[in-house]
């Protein structure tokens, strides 16, 4: 949803016709609606957790990115072939 939220605020930065980005938009917020009702329905009474914190414990759960070293190049053989 947030790609999409970033696509119109583009399109209407650039006075573009957004009408299109903005109806997938709220599509995408009436699913998340019904699925939050059938959450609650099935018993689910916990808080939910915000956007904000959601991506900050995404953040924090995941392990660091290890840097690979990099890979010698392979060097030629001293001939080439388009000469």
């Amino acid at each position: 949803m947030t790609l999409v939220e970033a696509t119109i605020r583009d399109q209407v930065n650039r006075d573009l016709d957004c009408s299109e980005a903005a109806g997938r938009l709220m599509a995408m917020r009436a699913e998340v609606a019904e699925l939050v009702r059938e959450w609650r329905a099935s018993g689910g009474g916990d808080r939910l957790p915000t956007v904000r914190e959601r991506l900050s414990r995404n953040h924090v759960d995941r392990p660091a990115a290890k840097m690979k070293p990099d890979k010698p190049k392979a060097k030629s053989g001293g001939t080439n072939a388009h000469a």
